[in-house]
């Protein structure tokens, strides 16, 4: 089954997506590029486009629920790595968090909820 999330994008356009401002630092190779990210003072930064009342990060590409990547998925900050469906021994599953999370982002978008194996919840 494929991940849900490697399409979806729901989260990208409903939260804003902050970190520690030393995932941004141009010394770090792994992490957001500084050019992408916005500083929320004293400690942190935010993905471009994620702190304002209609979020939208700046790196994600494509159409919200139809076809939608990041086009830093491999530098995305911490938040975007702890964030939705897992993967183990090539099931998927979301905890109960996330999923209350996920499906409120999906609800923002206009989407359709999904269970906790990330399977579209049929109404």
């Amino acid at each position: 089954m494929e991940n849900p999330c490697l399409s979806c994008g729901a989260c990208c356009a409903s939260f804003r997506v902050s970190f520690y401002w030393g995932e941004a630092d141009p010394a770090q190779e792994a992490g957001p590029p500084l050019e992408l990210t916005d500083p929320l003072p004293p400690f942190h930064r935010c993905m471009k486009g994620t702190n304002q009342s209609q979020p939208r990060c700046i790196a994600l590409q494509g159409q919200v629920g139809k076809q939608a990547t990041c086009a830093i998925y491999a530098r995305r900050p911490s938040p975007c790595h702890e964030f939705g469906i897992q993967s183990e021994d090539g099931v998927l599953w979301l905890g109960a968090e996330n999923l209350a999370r996920c499906n409120h982002a999906r609800a923002i978008c206009g989407l359709g909820n999904l269970d906790e194996r990330g399977i579209m919840v049929k109404s």
